[in-house]
């Protein structure tokens, strides 16, 4: 086998990440003696359930970490379509072991013609006997045959087929070259040469690199070459009978072992074999995992215990506010006070060897842009650690670190929370429907027959509670989990207009140059996939707002839609009125939160469910001290791409 064929498989069993074995390995908090059955040492060499570890060759470790658009190179080289239960690809060279046979093989060849050279040099030198020409001539060719097929270069095909079995035309430069050679050495020299010891190499070498048929034919031309050079030494019937017992038993010696050498050599294959499936099966786990680890919003780190972080995630270093670079290298908790409480965390980890299940939470103090302490911000963090001890080096263990965004889980459980309250509300909803109407029908007949105006008074409240209460139960009902329906593409920017132009016509607004709203909706069209109900529903919801809470001077409310980067759209509603205060700012999209006394509070949550059902985004952005409009609502959806040849969308709603 070549040096770089060598060098490529060393590379193969060695190279790699060791990042996502010690995090699979590390599933439970435990004392910090606790044992994993995954060694974590960089030399590790991976098994059946292993990640490969680092490389020999001196390679870095390859971080998580991104490099812009380019496609990661775990990526680039699995397959789109690879699975973690895909069988594993075929191999592309013959099975190592059986290579070095075929190069120990080669080299003992050389050995014995070498060898029986040298017995011919003793014997003419030292001994002083009579030179044998012809012996010493197929000698010598046996060893110049030798040497030509270690000096040859390898062929393009290799020696071997990727079955493991010796190409024809190498059989023939060899095993042949072998057979022919030492027949002629033994019709040379006669019967004081021990055939089994000659014939013994090719018949191996036949048997452990040759398909099993042409292995049994070398082993028997050979018993029948034994069978027939007794029966040509001897001369009375008794030496026959007695040279040929010894030719027979030597020959079923010779079946036996080439027998025997030919199922350890296929056992041999397939051993190899099915480490490479299982090496192959290990590299895409880790591919898999490397690929899960980097995209999860969950940051993990390793890190040991003298506080030197040795792998993390993207999310991870986001997280700490640690800036991505196109390479990972290791660094120190203590580069930075800000991980001062993280640092102290691992330090108490370590110290107590154990750390809480669910973890504990901390805060970072983290520089604002340039290291502004100014713009310093507290970023709450929850903290978990898992353990994980090296068995090539039982003193030192190493830390898997979980961080987890506060914010992030406290809106998470106010999501799950406010759909469980949903279902419910849309329950109750339904259910108060049916009383509602009756009120609201009994109360008109009530009213027909009532005279006195302190009672007629009395009627037109409950009729307005009625109405107010028939909105909120609608309003619910349409936020309510549905059959989700396939909403068609529209222009914004014609839509806005048009709705805007509704609503002013409906809020009794004069459309003229010092008109209170203002619209912006540009010339290109916009489209994207929205319902137009649920659209004007949104932009009627904001607009009220805007109108309610502004300074009702020209141009008070400004309605703009417009194309933004990376193929999103944007509606924005801003408003002049005081701006929101930052005690409210947290509660704005939730359910029944109203800071007028009549309000249902239900109507931004709406906006936002139905922006949802879009994949659009409803967001407050509050602008600085100075601009007129300081409290905006953007709306963001993706934008769709026309199919080809449509250059037309529906018409803008009346």
């Amino acid at each position: 086998m070549t040096g770089g064929q060598g060098q490529q498989r060393r590379r193969g069993r060695h190279g790699g990440i060791w990042f996502q074995t010690m995090v699979l390995g590390a599933e439970r908090t435990g004392p910090l003696d606790a044992d994993l059955d995954t060694d974590l040492s960089p030399d590790t060499r991976p098994g059946p359930s292993t990640a490969p570890a680092a490389s020999e060759a001196g390679e870095p470790v390859r971080p998580f970490v991104r490099r812009g658009p380019q496609t990661p190179p775990a990526a680039a080289e699995m397959p789109r379509s690879a699975a973690p239960d895909s069988p594993p690809r075929p191999r592309s060279e013959p099975p190592a072991p059986l290579l070095r046979l075929f190069r120990a093989f080669s080299i003992a060849r050389l050995l014995l013609g070498l060898l029986l050279l040298g017995i011919q040099g003793l014997v003419v030198f030292y001994l002083g006997g009579r030179a044998q020409w012809p012996t010493l001539a197929v000698c010598a060719l046996q060893v110049a045959a030798a040497v030509a097929v270690l000096a040859w270069p390898v062929p393009p095909d290799g020696y071997m087929a990727i079955s493991g079995r010796l190409r024809g035309r190498w059989a023939l430069a060899t095993v042949a070259v072998d057979l022919i050679a030492f027949t002629l050495l033994l019709s040379l020299s006669g019967p004081s040469v021990n055939a089994v010891a000659l014939y013994m190499l090719p018949v191996l070498m036949a048997a452990t690199l040759m398909p099993r048929r042409p292995a049994l034919g070398v082993a028997s031309l050979v018993v029948l070459l034994m069978l027939a050079a007794a029966w040509w030494g001897t001369d009375t019937p008794a030496e026959l009978a007695a040279a040929m017992m010894h030719a027979g038993i030597a020959g079923g010696g010779v079946m036996t072992v080439a027998a025997l050498a030919g199922e350890l050599a296929d056992r041999l294959a397939r051993q190899e074999l099915a480490a490479r499936n299982t090496l192959e099966l290990a590299r895409q786990q880790a591919r898999l995992n490397r690929l899960m680890i980097e995209e999860i919003q969950d940051g993990v780190m390793v890190a040991d215990r003298h506080g030197r972080v040795q792998a993390a995630n993207p999310a991870a270093l986001q997280l700490i506010g640690l800036p991505e670079g196109g390479r990972f290298e290791a660094f120190g908790l203590d580069r930075s006070p800000s991980w001062a409480p993280l640092q102290q965390a691992l330090a108490q980890a370590f110290a107590e060897g154990a750390w809480p299940e669910a973890g504990r939470e901390l805060s970072l103090r983290l520089p604002g842009p340039g290291g502004d302490e100014r713009q310093a911000q507290e970023r709450p963090l929850r903290l978990r650690m898992r353990f994980a001890r090296r068995r090539t080096r039982p003193g030192e263990a190493l830390c898997v670190l979980f961080l987890e965004d506060v914010r992030t889980l406290r809106a998470r459980e106010r999501q799950e929370r406010l759909a469980a309250m949903g279902r419910v509300s849309a329950g109750i909803a339904h259910e108060i429907r049916n009383p509602l109407a009756a009120i609201a029908q009994a109360n008109a007949l009530l009213a027909e027959e009532l005279l006195d105006p302190a009672q007629q008074r009395l009627a037109r409240i409950v009729a307005d509670n009625v109405v107010r209460l028939q909105r909120i139960v609608d309003d619910v009902a349409e936020v309510s989990p549905g059959a989700p329906r396939e909403a068609p593409v529209i222009d914004l920017g014609a839509q806005v207009s048009a709705l805007c132009a509704d609503w002013s016509r409906t809020a009794g607004i004069r459309a003229d140059r010092d008109a209170v709203l203002f619209v912006d909706a540009g010339d290109q069209p916009l489209p994207v996939r929205f319902d137009i109900e649920h659209l004007r529903r949104v932009l009627v919801n904001l607009l009220d707002n805007a109108l309610r809470h502004g300074s009702g001077q020209p141009h008070a409310v400004w309605v703009r839609a417009c194309a933004r980067p990376q193929g999103l759209v944007e509606l924005s509603v801003a408003s002049d009125g005081a701006v929101i205060a930052p005690d409210v700012e947290p509660h704005l999209f939730e359910p029944f939160f109203s800071t007028r006394s009549r309000g249902t509070g239900l109507g931004l949550y709406i906006c936002r469910e139905l922006c949802g059902r879009y994949r659009a985004a409803i967001e407050f952005r509050p602008r600085g001290p100075g601009a007129r409009h300081r409290n905006v609502f953007v709306v963001t959806m993706p934008r769709v791409a026309l199919a080809s040849g449509a250059t037309t969308l529906p018409a803008a709603a009346p």
